[in-house]
């Protein structure tokens, strides 16, 4: 299991610092964030950001957790990543998801998609319109949102054969799932009430499960977020329960104003990635 943090909250050279400190205190991912409203925070433009740490870092995986594609042009998209995958030398990975739906982009907006199913056609469109783009093959395009005509984006990726994709799936939903496994990866999030709560272990040993019957073939990643016990012993357990589960990642996620600073935030980054429990 690898381990990453997010960068929740900090000016934007400290967000970038503490890209920095995970590289050299050991973690293996720094993520900052794609949003508008949900936070009382600074909402810095993570493709900023991540260009900024991709120069400053050498090793350690970059993303934001997690882009909202709907509210994203992708002809943007498609060079932003571009741009970050090669000034990165190919680390980038691209977590995506609908969108908050109490994200101003969406509701405050005229104009924007609100409704579930327009939101889910519109990172459908997204997502095949990447990939058609990371081809470096010119291209007509026409999904149930989006269309364009002879478009062709060079170089192609420093990755191949595109640049990873992990896809936000509501579990146990088959299509929010099935979505998520044409992909790359799945960040699986609980569905209906408990949608604010983690995924526990046996959750995510029933999202593999799920995932393996459909016999991919290709490397897959399963991601894992939320915020550890602060007793190392406990973490470590935790850690050790998911990586059974079948988790490959764990995002350290803390949102609390209340309980995280920006000073506090670098402090935990020095302090290196927990290691799951062998």
């Amino acid at each position: 299991m690898r381990i990453g943090i997010v960068g929740s909250f900090g000016t934007a050279h400290e967000v970038v610092a503490q890209a920095v400190a995970a590289e050299e205190h050991g973690w293996d991912g720094f993520f900052t964030w794609d949003g508008i409203s949900v936070l009382p925070a600074d909402t810095w433009d993570p493709w900023a950001i991540l260009a900024a740490a991709a120069v400053r870092t050498r090793r350690i995986t970059l993303g934001a957790m997690v882009f909202a594609l709907p509210r994203r042009k992708p002809w943007e998209v498609a060079r932003q990543a571009l741009t970050i995958d090669h000034l990165s030398g190919g680390r980038l990975v691209l977590p995506v998801g609908l969108g908050a739906i109490d994200d101003r982009a969406f509701s405050g907006v005229p104009g924007q998609p609100v409704g579930l199913r327009d939101r889910a056609e519109l990172l459908d469109d997204a997502l095949a319109f990447l990939d058609r783009a990371w081809s470096g093959e010119p291209f007509d395009f026409a999904g149930s949102h989006i269309e364009a005509s002879g478009m062709h984006f060079l170089p192609r990726p420093v990755q191949r054969p595109r640049i990873p994709v992990w896809v936000v799936a509501s579990w146990p939903s088959e299509k929010s799932m099935g979505r998520a496994a044409r992909w790359d990866g799945v960040v699986p999030q609980p569905r209906g009430a408990r949608a604010a709560e983690e995924m526990t272990p046996e959750d995510l040993a029933d999202a593999v499960a799920w995932l393996r019957a459909r016999d991919l073939v290709r490397p897959f990643e399963v991601i894992a977020q939320g915020v550890l016990p602060t007793d190392p012993d406990a973490a470590a357990e935790h850690l050790a329960s998911l990586a059974d589960a079948g988790a490959t990642w764990w995002i350290e996620s803390r949102w609390d104003p209340a309980t995280t600073s920006p000073q506090a935030l670098l402090r935990a980054i020095e302090q290196g990635p927990p290691a799951p429990r062998v």
